[in-house]
């Protein structure tokens, strides 16, 4: 019957961890059964077909973000245009930034920070404002007015296709109930989280875990890391530095 089910599952697209997650119940169904003194195979049951395909944590990189920041937009996807930068340097989910107003802004000894609550954790943030979130209030004068989720999560695509990035990707995208591995242009694969997962991957290994956990939410570092594009290729390259560095030092000790 499990491997049915599997089988079943696989052919119509569902993921494996969604299979996974629903086995785990079936599971527990059965062994709640067998402690009511029902007679089930429960002990039994072991599933394993595959891990799933690794898909590609989409983030905006500082030059990408720099990019969307210096090109003037047709006026009407500005206020996303705002929203979407204001998302990614303060990594904080739609619910939080949308709702973001200018009651909200304290001064910390003489630094400019963002105070409230997030509506999924109910955690009370102090949050110190990015110059360019700063830059764009001052140019405003206050946060840009609403943007509804949809309507939002359209606008980014397009401000993405406008400044040019469409860099081939690989990832799991959504098409109508399932969700797919597929290449596509990088601009398709924007969402309301992009802001949340580029602020976690853009600062971490430049600021302490620690303070960035406090800084989005987290309840703990492995959730963090969650957020983390796994494949960082400006790490690399800083690590690559470090490594000549020392290597050099190396040669020059032993001359």
């Amino acid at each position: 019957m499990i491997q049915d089910f599997i089988n079943y599952c696989l052919a119509d697209g569902y993921s494996r961890s969604t299979i996974h997650r629903t086995l785990i119940y079936i599971k527990s169904v059965l062994k709640y059964a067998t402690d009511m003194g029902i007679k089930t195979n429960a002990s039994k049951i072991e599933f394993y077909f595959g891990q799933e395909r690794c898909s590609t944590i989409v983030t905006l990189s500082e030059q990408e973000l720099s990019l969307i920041n210096e090109t003037e937009v047709p006026d009407r996807l500005r206020d996303s245009k705002h929203w979407l930068l204001i998302s990614c340097y303060t990594g904080q989910r739609y619910s939080d930034f949308i709702r973001f107003t200018d009651k909200q802004i304290k001064t910390v000894n003489n630094v400019p920070c963002i105070h409230f609550v997030q509506q999924k954790t109910k955690k009370e943030i102090l949050l110190p404002l990015h110059p360019i979130v700063q830059k764009i209030i001052e140019n405003r004068q206050g946060f840009p007015p609403t943007v509804y989720l949809q309507k939002y999560n359209s606008q980014i695509k397009e401000i993405a296709k406008f400044v040019g990035i469409n860099e081939e990707i690989t990832t799991n995208l959504r098409l109508g109930h399932r969700k797919k591995f597929i290449r596509t242009e990088k601009w398709r694969c924007l969402s309301s989280h992009i802001g949340r997962r580029s602020f976690a991957t853009n600062f971490h290994g430049q600021i302490p875990t620690s303070l960035l956990i406090t800084a989005t939410g987290h309840s703990s570092e492995k959730m963090f890391l969650n957020y983390i594009k796994p494949l960082n290729t400006e790490h690399a390259v800083l690590l690559n530095n470090y490594f000549e560095e020392t290597y050099k030092r190396r040669i020059l000790k032993q001359n």
